[in-house]
């Protein structure tokens, strides 16, 4: 019994001298991998020319070829061991002129409004439309109107975003379906058109589009739709009010075109232990027309970018495959990542892990995982290597969009996504100002060096 207690403790002491071990260790590699993120990085450089010299890259559109071509480009140079391009095809929407819209009280006497199309929609009837609004905050309110009260009117989508949410992801969630499937809804009454509040909690002129869908509706029953700014919202709401009989102009030459061919970007560095086990790291090269899609989603795609680069900068070898995905089309269609899933369950690929990066390049504060609970009792026990850098928010929840399709085909079971803070977030969201003077340098490098650290670690030890 004696001889059983000394041995029980002699192994204690030595698995606590390995765990100190193996965190100083760990320790001293992710601030390796801080120090060349902060000091040497790329993202913030890949993300200038991104949004300065190429521009919005809406799916099928010729800054999405050009972003391809770069990004590409870029990857090879980083001497991965493998870099291709995974063709997909993807719809092709285009915006044409610009909108125009203005709030009509009596007979010449109009305000402007900021509007812009959504995404998928038709556009309106030559010359434009012109209807009575009918202002609504849910589709149970739309059901009780009934075709009687909006027959032949515009309906007018005004619930906020719910701005007493911390978390402001489940905002966003608790509003879109307004843009989402608004239209379809209000077709089905006999609406000739639909306003949406814009997604934003912010108080601007900035409307913000994003995809639309109409379901099953007949193409002939299909009705033009569009997002309003905040303050738009705000002024048409309270001029309602005053005026319920008010006209509302809108004109739209927005277009749907055949698909059109693209590509995902893929780079990898082979495993040295486990080369057909396989980790995912990456972004949507896509972006929405009206800014650059600086935060959506260039930024995920150039902390991605850099995660390889700095492992090999820093002579990382790992022990599986690490690869870097540039998914096409997450914005209207999720093409992108439906068909890396499609091909890699087709190649019989095992992926131990995936990890987006999707909610703007602000400042890093943790990761979701999409895991279960013993896998993620885990990761969560890797915290305290993150605490040092006010990243240590590890919580179960959801990941990305494009990696989604991975877990749905069973290819992979844990997934996760990078966490920045969210409260600025949907300030540029599909809109206008989605431009790279909205990105701070320190903050998109921080970003990538939490991604790489994270990757690191799973690369090590595993989430099983």
């Amino acid at each position: 019994m004696k001889k059983a207690l000394l041995l029980l403790v002699a192994i204690t002491i030595s698995s606590i001298g390995f765990s100190q071990k193996v965190n100083k260790e760990d320790s001293t590699f992710i601030r390796q991998i801080y120090n060349t993120s902060l000091l040497d990085g790329m993202s913030y450089n890949w993300l200038d020319y991104m949004s300065n010299q190429i521009g919005s890259r809406l799916s099928g559109s010729l800054g999405a070829e050009l972003a391809v071509e770069y990004t590409k480009e870029q990857l090879q140079e980083l001497g991965l061991d493998k870099v291709w391009l995974q063709k997909v095809m993807v719809p092709k929407w285009t915006r044409g002129g610009k909108e125009f819209s203005y709030i009509e009280t009596s007979p010449g006497v109009t305000t402007t409004t900021d509007v812009c199309a959504l995404g998928g929609s038709v556009p309106t009837p030559y010359g434009g439309l012109k209807a009575e609004v009918v202002e609504v905050m849910s589709f149970e309110e739309l059901a009780v109107l009934g075709k009687n009260e909006i027959e032949g009117k515009i309906v007018f989508y005004n619930r906020p975003m719910q701005a007493d949410l911390i978390q402001t992801m489940g905002a966003y969630g608790g509003a879109v379906n307004q843009r989402y499937a608004g239209a379809k809804e209000a077709a089905k009454y006999g609406a000739v058109g639909v306003i949406v509040r814009s997604m934003n909690l912010r108080q601007d002129d900035f409307p913000h589009t994003g995809t639309m869908s109409y379901g099953d509706t007949p193409e002939h029953l299909r009705i033009p739709a569009c997002a309003i700014s905040t303050n738009g919202a705000d002024l048409l709401s309270t001029t309602l009010k005053l005026q319920p009989n008010l006209q509302f102009y809108l004109s739209m030459n927005c277009k749907t075109q055949a698909d059109v061919e693209s590509y995902n970007v893929i780079g990898e560095i082979k495993g040295s232990t486990f080369p057909d086990k396989y980790i995912v790291v990456g972004g949507h090269l896509d972006s929405w027309d009206l800014g650059d899609g600086s935060q959506d989603d260039g930024a995920g795609c150039v902390q991605s970018m850099e995660v390889l680069r700095i492992l090999k900068k820093n002579g990382y070898n790992p022990k599986h495959t690490i690869r870097v995905v540039l998914f096409m089309n997450e914005e209207n269609g999720l093409r992108g990542g439906k068909k890396y899933a499609a091909e890699a369950k087709k190649r019989g690929e095992h992926h131990i892990f995936g990890l987006e990066s999707d909610a703007g390049g602000f400042t890093p504060r943790g990761f979701s995982f999409d895991v279960i609970d013993g896998d993620f009792n885990k990761i969560k026990s890797w915290e305290p290597l993150f605490e040092t850098y006010l990243t240590n928010w590890f919580t179960k929840g959801g990941s990305g969009a494009d990696i989604g399709p991975l877990k749905k085909e069973g290819i992979a079971n844990v997934l996760s996504g990078l966490r920045p803070d969210s409260q600025r977030y949907f300030d540029y969201h599909h809109a206008k100002n989605d431009t790279f003077e909205a990105v701070n340098k320190r903050e998109l490098e921080l970003g990538a060096a939490a991604m790489t650290s994270l990757i690191y670690l799973v690369d090590k030890y595993g989430v099983k």
